[in-house]
């Protein structure tokens, strides 16, 4: 592995992590087994090669115990690594499907600085070292990315009262690379999330110009004491203004 910064870093850790859990996928036939395996040699790989390469770092991650997330040295560090290592276990057991993915993001002093999802099923990475081209939207119906199995009420509502359709995508990272490659215009979530459901595709769609925020259009803020982070909007800038207002009038 060449490592040459930051940017670099998280999308070399993102796509050998991928890389490990594609060969991990390969003869399952016990679906809970492979998400528990799957997890946790991510999750191993990804802290021991950070604990190489960036040793003064903190790391959040969503497999760390309860007391490696509540440790305190990680509220005033200047630079933390927030990374899930396997979002979307319950597409990665299910055969043939390639919407899950591996987030490895840096946030410092306040902001998301670098990151990278790994979509590995799907042969790419999408990184804040080469940011995706935004594609255009040309006005009219467009897409929104909801969760397979549970989207929320309110986003349906939102979906008719905007004129859009609703897209069921897996994972969290799959669901923003989708707004970010063109296969839908937005992704809103209210159902609950964590900080590493996020951070790293937020970041990345940042870099490449997309709006994002919570779903009140304030501010999406990690490295928290309390990593839970429950809703999210990212758009295509030019759908944003819409998005917030019909989700404002849906709250009223």
């Amino acid at each position: 592995m060449t490592i040459r910064d930051d940017h670099a870093l998280a999308a070399d850790l993102a796509t050998e992590a991928g890389e490990r859990l594609l060969e991990i996928r390969e003869g399952f036939d016990d679906p809970a087994a492979l998400r528990a395996k799957g997890d946790r040699a991510s999750h191993v790989f990804l802290m021991e090669a950070l604990a190489r390469l960036r040793p003064s770092d903190c790391v959040l991650s969503e497999e760390a115990t309860r007391e490696e997330r509540l440790d305190p040295r990680r509220l005033s560090a200047a630079r933390v690594w927030i990374v899930d290592p396997l979002d979307g276990t319950r597409e990665y057991a299910e055969e043939g499907r390639a919407d899950w993915a591996v987030h490895v993001a840096l946030w410092e002093q306040g902001s998301l600085t670098a990151g990278a999802v790994a979509l590995p099923a799907q042969g790419r990475t999408l990184t804040t070292a080469d940011p995706p081209e935004l594609p255009g939207y040309d006005g009219g119906r467009f897409r929104i990315a909801v969760s397979r199995s549970r989207p929320p009420e309110f986003v349906q509502k939102l979906a008719y009262l905007v004129g859009a359709d609703l897209v069921p995508i897996g994972s969290a990272g799959a669901k923003i690379s989708a707004v970010l490659t063109g296969e839908v215009e937005a992704y809103v979530h209210a159902g609950g999330q964590y900080e590493w459901d996020s951070a790293a595709p937020a970041a990345v769609a940042q870099a490449a110009g997309a709006h994002t925020s919570r779903i009140d259009g304030t501010t999406l803020r990690y490295n928290q004491a309390d990593p839970s982070l429950p809703d999210i909007l990212v758009s295509l800038p030019d759908l944003a203004p819409t998005l917030l207002a019909g989700i404002r009038d849906l709250h009223r």
